[in-house]
C-alpha cells in the first residue's frame, strides 16, 4: 500500500496542488496545521474535495484570528473536531505526539525521549518541519517534513510516500514567484516577512534545529 503522508501545509495552496498533481498513492494523510497561513480556506477546501484521512495539529485546535476570519464556522468546528491519531497500514499518524500536538521532537531528541513519547511500532510526525528517519529498537519515528514551511534549506514542498509501511522521502517545486505574489496582495500580517524568510531564501534544519531546541518554535 502506498500512503502520502501530507504535514504542516500552513495555508499554501500552491505547495499542495502542487505535490497533489504527481502524486499516485493510494491513500493520502495530512498530518495536520493545514491552516496557520496566507489561504486557510483555500487549502481547507482543497482537503475536504479528497478521500483523505486528517489528523489535527496546534494551528486547528488554536485557529489565529486570520484563520477564523477566513473559515467558516462550520470548517473551524471541522478542524477542531478532528482526531489526534490515524492508524493505516500498520502505522501511526499523529502531528506531534500521540497524545498531545505540541511536543517538540527533531533529529538530536534524544532517544529515550523517543521512547517514551511514542512506545514502539512504527509513528509518522510532523510540527518541527524537517524530514528524519529515526530508529531506537523497536520504534521508528519518521518527520515527513513540511509541504507549506519547510526547513530544509530549499524551497519546495516536503513530503513523505509509505510504501508497505516503508517511508521514501519526497519534494516537490511550485511555482513560488506566484505564491509570493499572492501572499504578498492577500492582506496577511505577516506575508512580506514570511515571503523574505520562506520563499526568497530558506530556512536550513541547522537553524530550525537551534531554534526548537532552544526553546521551541
Amino acid at each position: 500500500m502506498k500512503i502520502a503522508a501530507l504535514y504542516d501545509v500552513h495555508g499554501m495552496p500552491w505547495a499542495l496542488e502542487a505535490v497533489l498533481a504527481e502524486l499516485d498513492a493510494d491513500a493520502i494523510v495530512f498530518g495536520g496545521d493545514l491552516i496557520g497561513g496566507p489561504f486557510p480556506e483555500r487549502v481547507v477546501d482543497i482537503v475536504r474535495g479528497l478521500d483523505a484521512h486528517v489528523v489535527r495539529g496546534n494551528s486547528e485546535r488554536e485557529p489565529s484570528d486570520w484563520d477564523r476570519e477566513r473559515l467558516t464556522s462550520e470548517e473551524l468546528e471541522w478542524l477542531a473536531a478532528l482526531p489526534l491519531t490515524e492508524s493505516l497500514d500498520g502505522v501511526l499518524y499523529c502531528h506531534a505526539a500521540p497524545d498531545d500536538d505540541m511536543p517538540i521532537t527533531t533529529v538530536f531528541t534524544p532517544d529515550e525521549t523517543l521512547v517514551e513519547r511514542f512506545g514502539s511500532g512504527t509513528v509518522v510526525i510532523g510540527h518541527t518541519h524537517h524530514q528524519f528517519d529515526r530508529r531506537i529498537g523497536e520504534l521508528r519515528v519518521v518527520n515527513a517534513g513540511s509541504v507549506g514551511m519547510p526547513y530544509e534549506g530549499e524551497v519546495a514542498a516536503f513530503w513523505a510516500l509509505l510504501v508497505d509501511g516503508e517511508p521514501q522521502f519526497r519534494k516537490t517545486p511550485f511555482d513560488v514567484e506566484r505564491a509570493i505574489a499572492e501572499i504578498e496582495a492577500s492582506g496577511w500580517p505577516p506575508a512580506r516577512e514570511f515571503a523574505a524568510e520562506n520563499l526568497r531564501t530558506a530556512v536550513t534544519r541547522e537553524e530550525a534545529i537551534a531554534v526548537f531546541d532552544g526553546g521551541g518554535p
